[in-house]
């Protein structure tokens, strides 16, 4: 799918990158430095119960106790809603979720969303329909939206790292906030995701951190 120009609306593959990428460097000729550098990481990964879960368990701790986490939930076998409904409290913190990670994995489970029609849907729809589920918040729902379906017009301006590289590619006095750097972005458009990309990148080359999801 394309909007006027070519522009994909999902990003598939690393052509749809690079596509996208050309854009952006015409709307913000500043991203051009971080083209240079070579091409930017496709990311994407499967959609689904499984990505929210991945997601709910990894706010506010590291990477690898997120993993470490995840792991026991799928070695016990929680990795459906069913299994998450049926499973007793003190078997999923066994598994090492608090008590707010237990009730947001429940509010998942049961809300029964409808995968594939959020494959179909506009950005909009999609955001809405996770908002709606405790525990996921709108960075999670664009992060999502992002990498988990494609979107290409997608931006996590809650990021503090995309925040960061903002603040270092743009030359700005302060990191911007949330609102500042929603504001921002609303210039990148239709190529939202990828100026993430872009920004992320940036952020691993200066800091030498990953700072990407």
């Amino acid at each position: 799918m394309t909007v006027p120009g070519g522009v994909p609306q999902r990003i598939e593959t690393g052509a749809d990158i690079a596509v996208c990428s050309k854009v952006l460097c015409r709307i913000e000729p500043r991203f051009q430095r971080i083209a240079d550098a070579g091409p930017l990481p496709l990311r994407r990964r499967a959609d689904g119960f499984g990505a929210l879960v991945a997601a709910i368990v990894g706010q506010q701790v590291s990477t690898a106790s997120a993993a470490a986490i995840l792991g026991r939930l799928q070695a016990a076998g929680y990795v459906t809603e069913a299994a998450v409904a049926a499973a007793r409290d003190e078997d999923l913190r066994a598994c090492g979720l608090s008590r707010a990670k237990l009730r947001y994995l429940r509010a998942l489970a049961g809300a029964r969303l409808d995968y594939a029609a959020l494959r179909e849907a506009d950005t909009g729809t999609v955001l809405a329909t996770l908002t709606a589920v405790p525990g996921i918040g709108r960075w999670t729902a664009e992060i999502y939206a992002k990498f988990a379906l494609g979107h290409a017009d997608v931006f996590a301006a809650g990021d503090l790292a995309l925040q960061e590289a903002a603040r270092r590619l743009f030359d700005l006095p302060d990191r911007p906030s949330e609102a500042a750097l929603r504001r921002m972005a609303e210039a990148w458009t239709p190529v939202r995701a990828v100026a993430a990309r872009a920004l992320w990148a940036y952020y691993r080359a200066e800091t030498k951190r990953e700072g990407a999801p």
